[in-house]
């Protein structure tokens, strides 16, 4: 049997048990080390990611960026690599096979590992709308990268070295029901009105500008477009032309019914209310008389906690 590198996989978790077995069963074949960051779930997450040999750790959550990262400074990696997956992922058996096969024979300089990830919506591929490679850095040598200090849209970057791309299957296939994409989106637009009301404001400074060497220069290029031309734009405008964009141009009416629903309200709603909520946050802080006094207004707004 050829040589095979080790590798630690990092599952964040709050109340995971209709997911987490899936997740847990694709990566037992090739995982040396799977740590479970739980958020005090109470539908018993804990113990089933420990009937998986999982170790699992408990912490309180404030956001997703802070969470990983006090896993990498926490969990007791040993491993060589270390890979990041969402309880609601899937990772496909000939990606497992690329990562049990090829991880090992990586050149030194390579300290990356992008993937591809596809979009699994109410058990349709999501192909077109652009929502399909979207390339994510997930895996790397440990200690060689850092998670974004971001409220929404955190990618992980290299601090040194250079990435390169497995191509087996990867997919986002959330089992749960409309009412909790709505709500998970509802929150998710908070935390992004955070992030723009962050740049214009300097609350806090993000901990690095992605790169294409840091990180997969599609996350790059998006962030570039959404900071510099999207976010500048009207978001009565920007979210109605960036669906005609996704749903007409990028095809997204192939996807069927199932994708008619997605883009619609991924790629307006969820846009539409992102810029209202902006908007929202915008008018609360312009009288503010402090720094505390502006955290404290986007606080009561968005129910965050800085």
């Amino acid at each position: 049997m050829s040589e095979r590198a080790s590798i630690a996989v990092i599952i964040l978790t709050y109340n995971e048990t209709l997911h987490l077995s899936r997740a847990l069963e694709h990566i037992v074949g090739f995982a040396q080390e799977i740590f479970v960051v739980d958020s005090f779930s109470t539908d018993g997450t804990a113990d089933l990611a420990r009937s998986y040999g999982a170790h699992v750790l408990q912490h309180t959550f404030q956001n997703y960026a802070k969470q990983f990262e006090w896993a990498l400074d926490n969990a007791p990696i040993a491993a060589e690599w270390v890979m990041r997956l969402d309880a609601d992922e899937v990772v496909e058996a000939d990606l497992a096979g690329e990562i049990a096969s090829k991880l090992a024979k990586l050149p030194i300089d390579v300290t990356g590992v992008n993937l591809n990830r596809k979009t699994i919506f109410q058990g349709r591929f999501i192909r077109h709308g652009g929502r399909y490679p979207l390339t994510l850095l997930r895996i790397w040598r440990r200690g060689k990268a850092h998670i974004e200090d971001r409220w929404m849209d955190e990618h992980m970057y290299l601090s040194e070295g250079r990435s390169v791309t497995f191509e087996g299957g990867f997919a986002d296939h959330s089992l749960r029901d409309l009412t909790f994409f709505i709500d998970k989106h509802n929150w998710y637009a908070s935390r992004e009105a955070l992030d723009v009301l962050n740049k214009r404001l300097h609350l806090f400074e993000p901990s690095c500008a992605l790169t294409a060497e840091a990180t997969a220069r599609q996350a790059k290029l998006k962030r570039f477009f959404k900071e510099s031309v999207y976010n500048r734009i009207p978001f009565g405008f920007s979210a109605f032309a960036y669906f005609l964009y996704r749903y007409f141009i990028q095809l997204g009416f192939l996807d069927g019914r199932q994708g008619l629903v997605y883009h619609v309200l991924q790629g307006f709603w969820y846009r539409f209310l992102a810029g209202a909520k902006i908007r929202e946050l915008e008018a609360a802080v312009r009288n503010a008389s402090s720094a505390d006094d502006i955290r404290s207004k986007i606080a009561g707004l968005t129910r965050q906690k800085f």
